[in-house]
């Protein structure tokens, strides 16, 4: 008797918690209420590189200047003899008209007269025409006006002059073995070292 009522309430227990908890038919495949489902969108678009900017154009080259002439242009007659020419622009030159075909002065010097005394100014100048190593223009005080041009020759001798202005001349001895000829036909005078060599020349 005590076994079978012990059965039966293990029966009914049995029953009381499969009705507290019934399986559930059906829904054994659906997921549970908190769980998230992502849904399968669109592709995630990569953002493009930033496209290197184009490399500025080189500036043009500037326009070709023709280059000045490293040489001026002097007047025929100076291009044939600097040393004549300058001779013809006793009483009429200045300066000023000097330094416009000669450019700037070397050097300069004062100029005496017969007492002793500052009566001018002379400017040394290259001669551009490389025939003389130099040429020197004594400019009177009074009148500020070319009067005396004195020239050195790069390689002339005494016999040089002769044979191109002939022998007609004055001679007198100076220091150092020196002479001085002055033509007695020609506004020229000659300066000539104990050598024979010339020194200088003079047009007045």
């Amino acid at each position: 008797m005590r076994s079978v009522t012990c059965v039966l309430i293990c029966l009914m227990a049995g029953r009381i918690a499969m009705a507290a908890d019934p399986p559930a038919r059906g829904n054994q495949d659906l997921p549970p209420d908190d769980v998230i489902v992502v849904l399968p969108g669109a592709p995630e678009s990569k953002p493009e590189p930033p496209k290197p900017s184009p490399a500025p154009k080189p500036a043009p080259p500037p326009p070709s200047v023709p280059h000045a002439s490293a040489k001026a242009a002097f007047p025929p007659s100076f291009e044939q003899n600097s040393a004549v020419f300058c001779q013809s622009m006793i009483g009429q030159w200045t300066t000023d008209d000097a330094r416009f075909l000669l450019g700037e002065p070397r050097r300069e010097r004062p100029a005496y007269g017969e007492n002793r005394s500052v009566n001018g100014r002379i400017y040394a100048f290259p001669d551009p025409t490389g025939r003389y190593r130099e040429l020197e223009l004594d400019f009177e005080s009074g009148s500020g006006l070319l009067r005396t041009v004195f020239v050195y020759p790069q390689n002339m001798t005494w016999q040089d002059c002769r044979k191109q202005w002939g022998g007609g001349v004055s001679a007198t001895d100076a220091d150092k073995g020196r002479k001085f000829y002055s033509y007695v036909d020609r506004r020229l005078d000659v300066l000539v070292d104990a050598a024979g060599k010339v020194i200088s020349l003079g047009l007045y």
